[in-house]
């Protein structure tokens, strides 16, 4: 999936159809490799996901245009049963994804994605397997980390 982000963040044509909003995400999605879905994003200045998982999924994404902020959590969280949970100290990882860069990343991985650029619109591309059965969305407080809605993918299509 890593080299299909990649590759698709280098097609010009693909990024540049992409409409842009200066002030929300807009999304199309895409045809991902062997069953997976995907995902072109662009991201106004100044915004981002919030923190998140991708419950089963595994998935990866690459910056197409601009440069994005990951910050995610060196932990599993449990898969139910919780509502909120103290972090330990040390979890954090931060990474800054310029053009061309991506990572991927395993089940359960925690994070959020953001353009912290005050001018810039920051395109992405997306993929995950399987495809989204469901995203968690959570709240951070300092180490306090509470689990505030989940979302299936008729909420998102």
């Amino acid at each position: 999936m890593l080299d299909f982000v990649r590759r698709t963040a280098a097609d010009r044509e693909l990024v540049d159809s992409l409409p842009l909003d200066p002030e929300g995400r807009t999304w199309v999605r895409l045809e991902g490799p062997g069953g997976s879905e995907a995902w072109l994003i662009g991201w106004p200045p100044g915004t981002g996901t919030g923190w998140h998982d991708h419950a089963e999924s595994l998935g990866a994404f690459a910056t197409a245009r601009g440069t994005l902020t990951e910050n995610a959590l060196a932990v599993r969280l449990p898969a139910s049963g919780w509502k909120t949970l103290e972090l330990a100290d040390g979890l954090d990882r931060s990474r800054r994804l310029g053009e061309g860069g991506g990572r991927a990343f395993g089940r359960h991985h925690v994070h959020e994605v953001l353009n912290e650029s005050t001018d810039t619109h920051a395109v992405s591309v997306h993929a995950y397997y399987p495809p989204l059965p469901l995203m968690r969305r959570f709240s951070r407080a300092g180490a306090v980390f509470r689990l505030e809605q989940v979302e299936r993918p008729e909420d998102w299509q």
